[in-house]
C-alpha cells in the first residue's frame, strides 16, 4: 500500500463516550448520580436519555450528563466549543486561558496540559475559562509532573459542567434558552459519533 493509498482508507470511528449505556455510567460515577436527578430507563441509550433530559423541567441536567458521559478529552473539547459559542460573555482576562486550551486541543501535549493546570490553579478568579482549564488538567493522566496518580474520574466532568453552566448564567435570561439549545445540539453530536 503506497502512502497515498493510506490517505484514502477509511478510519474506524473514534469512541467519544465513556459508556454507551447511561445506567452503567450512573453506577460507575456516583458524582453523576448526585448531580442529575432524572434516571435512565432500562434499555435507554445515551442519545435518548439526553433527549429526555433536554425536554425535562431542568434541561441543564443534560449539560451535566454530557460532561460526564463524554470521554474527558472529548468533553473538554465540547466545553471549549460551548464557551466559544458564548465568547461575548467571557471577560477579557479569560481569553488567554481560552487560547491555551485551544492550543492544547489542537496539539494535546502533557507539558501544555500541565502548564494550563498550573495557571488555572493559581488564577486570581475562577471564571468559566479557568474552570475549563482545570478540567483540561484533570482530563488525561496526572494533573502535575510530580503527582503519583491520575485525577479521580469525576474531577474533569464537574469542572466542565461548572464552566459551561457558569458561562450560561452570564447570558441574559431572554437569550439563555437559545444558547442552551445550541449547547445541547453540540452535545448530541458526541452521542451520535459513538
Amino acid at each position: 500500500m503506497s502512502p497515498s493509498d493510506q490517505d484514502d482508507t477509511t478510519e474506524r470511528p473514534r469512541r467519544t463516550l465513556r459508556e454507551q449505556d447511561p445506567q452503567t455510567l450512573f453506577a460507575e460515577l456516583q458524582s453523576l448520580a448526585e448531580l442529575v436527578k432524572l434516571r435512565p430507563r432500562a434499555g435507554e441509550d445515551g442519545l435518548r436519555f439526553l433527549a429526555r433530559l433536554r425536554a425535562s423541567t431542568t434541561p441543564e441536567e443534560a449539560v451535566t450528563y454530557t460532561a460526564f458521559a463524554a470521554l474527558p478529552t472529548n468533553a473538554a473539547g465540547w466545553g471549549y466549543e460551548c464557551l466559544r459559542l458564548m465568547a461575548d460573555h467571557l471577560h477579557p482576562q479569560e481569553r488567554p486561558m481560552m487560547r491555551q486550551i485551544a492550543a492544547w486541543l489542537a496539539n494535546p501535549t502533557t507539558r501544555l496540559r500541565h502548564d494550563i493546570m498550573k495557571e488555572a490553579l493559581w488564577a486570581p478568579a475562577r471564571g468559566p475559562s479557568v474552570l475549563l482549564g482545570l478540567a483540561v488538567g484533570w482530563s488525561t493522566g496526572k494533573p502535575a509532573p510530580n503527582d503519583p496518580e491520575p485525577a479521580p474520574a469525576h474531577k474533569a466532568p464537574i469542572a466542565i459542567n461548572s464552566a459551561v453552566l457558569s458561562c450560561l448564567a452570564r447570558v441574559p435570561l431572554s437569550q439563555r434558552s437559545v444558547y442552551l439549545a445550541r449547547i445541547l445540539d453540540m452535545a448530541e453530536s458526541l452521542f451520535r459519533a459513538y
